[in-house]
């Protein structure tokens, strides 16, 4: 039945745009009272969309705490329309394209981006959320368990246990003390207990997402007026109810809430110290900026600041001060700093500071010259801001953020005796950023070993340390991949151990022998002149190799040590099988590791595009059908290089021996879609690819991304764009499917597996059991990293020793 659509009302409204931009804009109401933001940039390569809805968790329903985030994920799954399950997130990452959503107190937002060629259909297919979505009670039930496993990775968060703590000890009147993210016991136990269907409730409360309550923000390469009319074709059926929009009573916390000192026991080691007050929010004052002033003053680190007293006392390592809320009723003003176990001790005086400064600033007035100062480096930030992409511009559009045009110079110093690191990285303005480089300089020139300092800075890196076996299981397993691959890599036991018994003079002593073989490695881009950035690079030698009793000395080619990636072995899959180091954490993890290649152009688009192609059927193969875990996926890895698949899985209901099995059966499944893959789909998987790789670099820190990288690798391949598009053009389908069973298939001859997998408290039973098991055929338990990697030959080494690269 077609619906008869009345012309869209444009609001007569003003856009401030910052000198540089040069996209258009256009502000349109909708006669379903949906209101829309139209961005017209006719040199963009990728579009976007976001939506958000007032609707957020402010809204559950009482005893149904998370149903908002819930809908959030189950919008993903099919319409009426396109009734294929993943069918939205399948044609987006077919076509270059990405998508994501999260639900906030009092909204939830919803957005993707494509190649432009693609948007038309994307969007059409976005629309569906927000007209007719399908929520099969099958789809319930497994998106329930993804909530679940979600919320279980929170668990062990301090980030999100402090988090819910605050709220906890807010008002129990106001929606802010709930808990918002969901569990099984709260969409599933309790409301079965209650005798609720939890798919009627969730249709019910789909009822809210009412057009009027919706903002809709549409980035494309047309023209003002094709967009309007695509948007108008696509969402005046989307139905308004005429629903109110939400409206928090005022603050969460009322005065038996505050002055209140709650000490908590983190999970991990460290001491933090976060001091709150609630304030009213800056978007009600966003001229005036009054918490921008407060946090400016407060977050200063130069002298006469309360971090400089608290740093030289050796009490904290940072401090960070400012207001947020995802609220327009309310707000919180923080200063937060990590404390030594000297500031822990001490906790009462740093406080009492806080209270002096903030009296100080009271009596000591606003001044207008600071006002002044902060107007015009955000006038500057506004009018200078760099290019983004379209789907970051459209969360910056709803965030307020600003950036700023940078030059840029990279130095991500090396010190080649021990093979470290040292990266300088400044970004500004570029008429003043050669004398900040040269004061730069001049400190690590000058470079002395303080006792107070060093004692400070060693205390918070063993904490760091020991905070390893706090972390997620996958990135456990990733660590312990890397040990694997890496020919040079300190394990963290090891480096905990030489850094227990490190003490400032020792370090003091060290110093010399460890600048005595430095080479320099740069990269200057920007509104420079050549001449001029060889005259910096010139100056940079100059001052560190040159100054009186500077510790710093040349180092010859000969002595550049490299880091190499082993060779893993055709057809044998290696195993490296380990228990959780945090018996509390119920999530086991496997990372599945496929080493393919060395850096070879025609090699790389072969793999990238299996990638493209399978990642997303991966993701709901193993996500979204078996429920095996919230984090799970396909992507590409490099390590040196060295190219290669990885799957990761963190599960709390199977144990790692069988998500490997299921990462393996994936692979065979999907082995027969590349085989009868057709031509068409073929093609378009690959001007997808095409399409992505052609995007340009939207500002100078992409563009600087992308050749230090190259630098940073040693394979230096700045026109690797320009030949992989090539090749990609040239490929053939038969090409690409003998690379696939060449390499990546379960039997293909040349795969080359490792799977690393950590198995948690849940599953100590079945690490028993697996550490026992015979090894199959070609099959090999890693059970001594180091001799393992004793035992395998290297590749080869892509990073040169010291010389100079001119790019012209």
């Amino acid at each position: 039945m077609a619906v008869p659509v009345a012309a869209a009302a444009s609001g007569n409204v003003e856009f401030i745009r910052a000198r540089s931009d040069k996209r258009e804009y256009r502000r349109v109401v909708l006669p379903n009272a949906l209101e829309c933001l139209l961005i017209s940039d006719a040199e963009t390569d990728k579009a976007a969309a976001c939506m958000e809805v007032g609707v957020g968790s402010f809204s559950d329903p009482e005893g149904l705490e998370g149903l908002a985030h819930f809908l959030e994920h189950m919008l993903f799954y099919a319409s009426e329309k396109y009734p294929g399950e993943q069918d939205y997130t399948k044609y987006i990452s077919e076509h270059g394209g990405s998508s994501n959503a999260f639900t906030s107190s009092e909204t939830t937002n919803f957005y993707f981006d494509v190649n432009v060629d693609n948007f038309e259909e994307a969007l059409d297919r976005f629309a569906q959320f927000f007209i007719k979505p399908l929520m099969s009670q099958d789809a319930v039930l497994r998106e329930i368990k993804a909530v679940d496993s979600e919320h279980k990775k929170n668990l062990l968060s301090d980030g999100w246990r402090m988090y819910q703590l605050q709220k906890h000890l807010a008002s129990k009147d106001h929606p802010y003390h709930k808990f918002s993210t969901g569990s099984w016991e709260t969409l599933e136990t309790k409301p079965k207990e209650r005798g609720l269907d939890i798919r009627l409730e969730l249709l019910k409360f789909y009822e809210k997402y009412s057009a009027n309550l919706m903002h809709l923000v549409v980035y494309g390469k047309e023209s003002l007026d094709c967009i309007q009319s695509l948007v108008e074709s696509l969402f005046s059926t989307v139905k308004n109810t005429d629903q109110r929009s939400f409206k928090c009573p005022s603050q969460p916390l009322a005065a038996e809430h505050l002055q209140l000192l709650v000490k908590a026991i983190p999970i991990t080691e460290g001491d933090y110290l976060k001091i709150s007050w609630p304030v009213t929010p800056g978007i009600q004052f966003y001229k005036e900026g009054p918490c921008r002033y407060l946090g400016h003053l407060i977050g200063h680190e130069g002298e006469g600041s309360i971090f400089h007293i608290i740093k030289e006392l050796g009490w904290a390592m940072d401090l960070s001060a400012g207001s947020g809320s995802d609220s327009t009723e309310y707000s919180f003003f923080s200063v937060s700093m990590r404390l030594t176990d000297s500031g822990h001790e001490h906790m009462e005086d740093i406080i009492g500071l806080v209270f002096k400064y903030l009296h100080l600033l009271k009596e000591d007035g606003i001044h207008e010259w600071i006002f002044d100062e902060l107007v015009s480096v955000s006038e500057t930030e506004f009018h200078y801001q760099d290019k983004v992409h379209p789907i970051s511009y459209l969360m910056m559009l709803n965030l307020r953020v600003y950036f700023i045009r940078y030059i840029l110079l990279l130095l991500d110093f090396r010190f080649c005796s021990i093979t470290m690191f040292l990266p300088v990285s400044l970004g500004g303005y570029n008429d003043k950023m050669r004398v900040l480089l040269h004061a730069i300089m001049k400190q690590i020139v000058n470079f002395e070993v303080k006792p107070n300092r060093f004692s400070a800075l060693k205390e918070t890196s063993v904490k760091d340390y020991q905070n390893f076996n706090f972390r997620q299981p996958y990135s456990q397993a990733s660590y312990y991949l890397s040990l694997i691959l890496e020919e040079k890599k300190w394990p963290l036991v090891e480096k905990l151990q030489a850094l227990s018994t490190l003490e400032a003079d020792s370090l003091a002593k060290f110093v010399p022998h460890l600048l005595s073989k430095t080479y320099l490695e740069c990269y200057i881009q920007g509104n420079i002149e050549p001449g001029e950035a060889e005259s910096i690079v010139q100056e940079i030698e100059d001052t560190i190799f040159n100054t009186p009793n500077s510790l710093f000395k040349s180092m010859s080619p000969s002595q550049y040590l490299i880091k190499r990636v082993i060779m893993l072995e055709n057809e044998l899959k290696c195993y490296y099988q380990i228990e959780g180091l945090n018996p509390k954490n119920e999530n086991s993890s496997i990372v599945q590791y496929i080493q393919v290649h060395q850096d070879d152009a025609i090699s790389n688009i072969k793999l990238q595009l299996f990638s493209q192609i399978a990642s997303q059927p991966a993701f709901n193969q193993l996500r979204t059908v078996e429920q095996l875990g919230y984090i799970a996926g396909l992507s590409l890895r490099s390590d040196r290089g060295v190219w290669a698949l990885e799957v990761v899985i963190q599960s709390t209901v199977k144990d790692p021996s069988y998500l490997d099995v299921r990462v393996d059966e994936f692979f065979k499944t999907f082995e027969s879609k590349i085989h009868e893959l057709s031509d068409k789909d073929f093609k378009r998987n690959v001007k997808s690819l095409v399409d992505s790789k052609l995007e340009k670099f939207k500002n100078l820190w992409e563009e600087a991304d992308f050749y230090w990288g190259e630098i940073e690798a040693g394979t230096l391949k700045f026109d690797r764009i320009e030949s992989e598009v090539a090749l990609l053009r040239e490929l053939k389908k038969d090409e690409f499917i003998e690379f696939f069973d060449q390499y990546i298939k379960v039997d293909a001859p040349q795969r080359r597996t490792v799977s690393v997998q950590v198995f948690s408290g849940n599953h100590l039973a079945e690490f028993k059991k697996a550490i026992v098991e015979a090894e199959p055929p070609k099959t090999y338990r890693i059970t001594d990293i180091f001799g393992f990697k004793r035992s395998r030959p290297l590749h080869r080494s892509l990073k040169g020793g010291p010389g100079r690269i001119t790019m012209d």
